[in-house]
């Protein structure tokens, strides 16, 4: 937010850190609110095969080489709703999403369709996800293997091992999605508005201030601080 404000306060001539606009924000209540309330969306206690994690230790070089997915849950004036994500690890772009009010894994499908028909080419991608019953079902499993998608999940329960795609959910749902608002009947449709303006409005600090939808379309090679700073750590503690 304070990037993109630059332009206005040059223009009045308004001087102003990033920690005094929060300061005034919160003044005035205009700070997202983050719910404490917890829901599980994950069930891994299950007898379907799940698949090792190919991904400790690496990250992407450029996009189209990891998706990563995740289910959170929507709160609404008429109960809860379950928002699948699939984002591009590297460009933060949201590939497909779909949401409803069960966990079944027929909606997370509908979410890695529409990623995929996004998608020109699927070679060496990586979709890497929880160990919940969705994403190891036959359909989506099939529908990865159909599209020679290799296929990776979390061991050990540990949240870090999908931290990106946990944070990315957070972000559609604190920072975009109105609560209050919300209805059933127009989910889909409030969703489809959100995505546009989080894919092609939303600079992120790891991918130079630029917009998912650039540097994804584009094919950008940016500078990845969180890399940088994960090979430092791994460094010092071998």
């Amino acid at each position: 937010m304070y990037c993109l404000l630059q332009p206005f306060l040059l223009e009045h001539q308004i001087k102003i850190g990033r920690d005094a606009l929060f300061d005034l924000l919160s003044a005035h209540k205009l700070l997202v609110r983050k719910r404490k309330r917890k829901m599980t969306t994950t069930w891994s206690n299950h007898w379907l095969k799940k698949y090792p994690n190919l991904i400790r230790n690496w990250t992407p070089e450029a996009p189209s080489q990891l998706w990563v997915a995740d289910i959170t849950y929507v709160e609404t004036n008429d109960g809860f709703l379950y928002l699948s994500l699939i984002t591009d690890a590297y460009s933060h772009k949201v590939m497909g999403y779909h949401i409803a009010d069960t966990l079944e894994a027929v909606h997370t499908t509908q979410a890695l369709k529409m990623a995929l028909g996004q998608s020109s080419s699927c070679g060496n991608l990586i979709h890497h996800s929880d160990r919940g019953i969705q994403y190891c079902s036959g359909e989506y499993v099939d529908l990865l293997k159909q599209n020679n998608i290799q296929i990776s999940m979390t061991e050990n329960g540990d949240p870090l091992e999908n931290a990106l795609a946990e944070r990315m959910n957070g972000i559609i749902k604190n920072e975009y999605l109105e609560f209050e608002s919300l209805k059933k009947s127009t989910a889909m449709q409030i969703l489809q508005s959100t995505v546009l303006k989080y894919n092609e409005h939303r600079p992120h600090t790891s991918i130079n201030m630029l917009t998912p939808e650039v540097v994804h379309k584009e094919q950008l090679l940016v500078n990845r601080k969180w890399t940088r700073k994960r090979q430092l750590t791994n460094i010092v503690n071998p």
